[in-house]
């Protein structure tokens, strides 16, 4: 019989304290799970499942953010399937749509809709930021109309279809940053399950709004998981 191993970042752990750390050093480094299966001898199965509990973990630390106020980029996009041709309108069949809040320090958070109405948009504003001290910035989308009727202190307006992406203080680059950053990172895991999709978007919000580099970001996640332990009963890949 093995026993579990003492490790104080998984509950009930076969696996070192150093090894843990060494798995961690990897993803930090945003080493894909085959690779790092590799590289530690764990077997890919074990290494989806930490994996899949750190994801858990940093999607419920984005939960844990204080209202946005000031000045508020919002905008959203979607993930997944290519565009249609010949579709019209916002997105496309198979699309998955995400709603993007950006403040002006840099920091970013989204949610997964069910649609772009204002019915399913401007509930997560209000309940996400401080509104009647806030400056929002969007594009014309239609869901965006009457802003400031809702409580907004301003809202100021960028014209996509004029090619106006930005006006002076006027624009959405930020938000569209981080669109572009997101798109770019999720492309290479060439695919990824609809259920698992809200994890790896938390991922890249919670990496993009921490630190860049990666030796702080990898101290980040150890303190993080050292106050909430791994349980990989938890996830089932």
């Amino acid at each position: 019989m093995i026993l579990p191993m003492k490790n104080k970042y998984i509950i009930r752990s076969r696996i070192s304290q150093k090894k843990f750390r060494e798995i961690l050093k990897y993803f930090a480094e945003d080493i894909e799970a085959t690779k790092i299966a590799n590289f530690t001898g764990i077997s890919r199965i074990s290494i989806n499942k930490i994996l899949k509990n750190i994801r858990i973990l940093m999607s419920k630390e984005c939960e844990n953010i204080s209202k946005f106020s000031g000045e508020i980029k919002i905008d959203e996009s979607y993930f997944g399937a290519k565009r249609v041709r010949g579709k019209r309108g916002r997105g496309a069949s198979g699309k998955q749509p995400v709603f993007g809040m950006f403040k002006r320090d840099g920091m970013v958070y989204t949610q997964i809709v069910k649609n772009c109405s204002a019915n399913e948009l401007i509930p997560i504003l209000k309940e996400f930021s401080e509104l009647d001290s806030s400056t929002i910035y969007s594009d014309f989308w239609k869901a965006y109309d009457g802003l400031v009727d809702y409580g907004a202190k301003a809202h100021y307006r960028v014209k996509h279809s004029k090619n106006e992406f930005a006006n002076g203080k006027n624009h959405i680059n930020g938000i569209e940053n981080f669109w572009g950053y997101a798109k770019h990172r999720l492309s290479k895991f060439k695919g990824i399950k609809k259920e698992n999709f809200l994890l790896h978007l938390k991922e890249c919000e919670f990496r993009y709004n921490n630190s860049k580099d990666t030796k702080e970001f990898y101290h980040i996640l150890l303190k993080m998981i050292r106050e909430n332990p791994l349980n990989l009963s938890w996830a089932k890949v």
